[in-house]
């Protein structure tokens, strides 16, 4: 039986911060190392230009991205680790499925819409103003990391769950037109996946500056836990743990029976002060040796490059040739064989 094809993209456009860890990085880690399935993870570079017009970010993001999945111990054995740009197959296959894509579909997209709006509220601004192709047609290139590795299951968000419809739509036209090539992808949520507040009490986000960077050192690290925004109460009241930004970040990282004893600790009104102490014990103990592995790692670029290239070739190993599957398919060959 062939194994089950699971991938999730990575934005290259920041830093990972502990949300990031809890919610998607961990998880995927782990599912890395699941041999019932064939994980595919990939650097979403060519994503990160939709955003982002800085490339010395870009390729700074793509460093410190690849370096944190290896330092928190991706099984590269396993899974297929690689850049999105490694792969020029992908580019190839998104003119493709452009050539079948509704321009309807793409002016639901959730984000196009979300950037009209916010021109129609400026009285007498073009609706379309400041919208590129990139942030239009996206979701056809996402469609094509999909569809490339004929993925059976994508990991996403509440908020991606539109993008794997489209994917569907797409693939769906496609083989209507020239056949069955494609396996229609599913979304898979995860309801369990952790989704931490940040320092001032909103979700943890890069948008809002509020973030705990994943691999601070234990000084700053200290420092950023401490900022966190609690309410006034004062040492001895009972406390609600419920919608507490500390204890929703030490559930992330704490087994049952440590829950339940920082929950017995809330009731007896523990300290703000001792609370940030308990919780960045927590974090420290579970960070500090992928810490080390990962400033070791940015010291070493070329190690990294080389996983990334032994994925893109595994990648390439599948893509090169359904390439050729999909050019037959729609006429570009050559005229007579050779």
């Amino acid at each position: 039986m062939s194994k089950s094809i699971v991938l999730t993209g990575i934005t290259t456009t920041g830093t990972p911060h502990l949300g990031n860890y809890a919610g998607a990085i961990r998880p995927a880690i782990n599912a890395s190392k699941d041999e019932q399935v064939r994980p595919f993870y990939f650097l979403a570079d060519y994503h990160a230009l939709i955003k982002c017009s800085e490339p010395a970010r870009v390729k700074q993001s793509s460093l410190e991205i690849a370096a944190t999945w290896l330092a928190l111990g991706l099984d590269t054995e396993n899974a297929v680790f690689y850049r999105q740009s490694d792969v020029p197959e992908i580019l190839e296959l998104t003119w493709m499925l452009t050539c079948v894509t509704a321009k309807g579909l793409m002016n639901r997209a959730h984000a196009y819409k979300a950037a009209v709006a916010e021109n129609e509220e400026t009285e007498g601004n073009d609706p379309d103003k400041g919208i590129t192709m990139g942030l239009f047609s996206y979701p056809v290139l996402m469609a094509a990391d999909i569809l490339m590795f004929n993925a059976n299951k994508v990991p996403v968000g509440r908020d991606q769950i539109q993008h794997i419809e489209m994917a569907r739509d797409i693939a769906s036209r496609f083989n209507h037109i020239y056949g069955e090539h494609f396996v229609l992808p599913e979304a898979v949520l995860d309801d369990n996946a952790a989704t931490l507040l940040g320092l001032d009490g909103r979700k943890m986000s890069k948008s809002y500056n509020n973030t705990i960077p994943l691999f601070e050192p234990e000084k700053k690290l200290r420092k950023l836990i401490n900022k966190i925004k609690t309410n006034s109460l004062e040492p001895g009241e009972p406390k609600d743990p419920e919608g507490c930004t500390l204890f929703g970040i030490y559930q992330a990282f704490a087994n049952p029976y440590e829950l339940n004893a920082i929950r017995a600790r809330y009731a007896e009104g523990i300290a703000w002060g001792e609370m940030k102490q308990v919780l960045f014990e927590k974090i420290n103990d579970e960070i500090a040796p992928a810490r080390e592995r990962y400033e070791a790692l940015l010291q070493a670029p070329r190690h990294i490059e080389e996983q990334l290239q032994l994925g893109a070739e595994k990648a390439r190993a599948i893509s090169r040739p359904f390439i050729q599957q999909l050019r037959e398919a729609v006429g570009i060959a050559p005229i007579a064989g050779s």
